[in-house]
């Protein structure tokens, strides 16, 4: 309040000022007669005034003397941001760096197309000797050691004539067919004392029968063959067929019964 009264008187002050200074003096000139007349009294010369320069008139104001300059104004709010520059030109490559250190191994990526096939490579050298080409080999021949087997159950032919892959098994008396395929079987056996009658057996049901009659004080020969196909595991053996007045099968050194079979051709898928 005491700071816009001061203003104001400033402002007064200023315009009487500015009146006095506008309006000019009126001052007459000496008349000569005057002073003729008067020679005895003789009025005092005014002191030589300093001419003053007129007050400077603000635009806008005539009149009016300049005020105290006020206080600076608060800071205004920050203006928008500008838009982006223009990019500068691409400066010159820096310097290579140091080799960082190995990364991790990353996931395998798919297959690629098959290339074309490539020219023939060169002979390869000579290799080994190869396992023989009978891979598929079965084969048995056995005899009988004993007389008047026991009826219904295998015959266990143990005089061996040939068993090299041991796939006739001398304590069960039956043979297990190691590869599908064809086998061949036969049986020769010397007939004495009694009749014989045989079976020639697979998994338990009989392929075929043979009987003989024995004739009094006469050593008699009977026999039986057969082609069929075995399963891997199959088993196929012979034994008497009935009870004991069936079992006549006789061997000694002179006279032989003989078991035997083999493999025609396995089956090859």
């Amino acid at each position: 309040m005491i700071f816009k009264r001061l203003i104001w008187l400033v402002a007064l002050v200023g315009l009487g000022y500015s009146d006095e200074a506008t309006v000019e003096p009126d001052v007459a000139e000496p008349d000569v007669a005057e002073d003729k007349s008067h020679t005895d009294i003789s009025e005092p010369e005014a002191p030589a005034t300093i001419p003053q320069e007129p007050p400077k008139i603000i635009q806008g104001c005539p009149n009016w003397m300049a005020g105290i300059p006020g206080s600076p104004g608060h800071n205004g709010f920050p203006g928008k941001p500008g838009r982006d520059g223009r990019d500068g030109a691409k400066g010159e490559n820096g310097e290579t760096g140091l080799l960082g250190p190995k990364g991790d191994e990353g996931q395998s990526g798919q297959a690629g197309v098959d290339g074309e096939q490539g020219l023939p490579g060169l002979p390869g050298s000579k290799g080994e000797k190869g396992d023989s080409g009978y891979y598929y080999r079965s084969a048995f021949s056995m005899g009988l050691t004993t007389r008047n087997p026991v009826p219904n159950i295998p015959i266990k032919f143990s005089k061996t004539f040939y068993n090299d892959q041991k796939h006739y098994n001398e304590e069960t008396g039956k043979f297990t067919c190691p590869y599908a395929g064809v086998y061949f079987f036969s049986y020769h056996i010397t007939v004495y004392t009694k009749d014989v009658k045989v079976g020639l057996y697979k998994n338990n049901k009989v392929i075929i029968f043979t009987y003989d009659q024995f004739q009094n004080n006469n050593v008699d020969q009977a026999g039986g063959s057969v082609a069929t196909h075995l399963d891997e595991g199959d088993e196929v053996w012979l034994q008497v067929y009935g009870d004991n007045t069936f079992n006549g099968i006789y061997a000694d050194n002179n006279n032989d019964s003989v078991f035997t079979g083999f493999l025609l051709y396995p089956d090859l898928h």
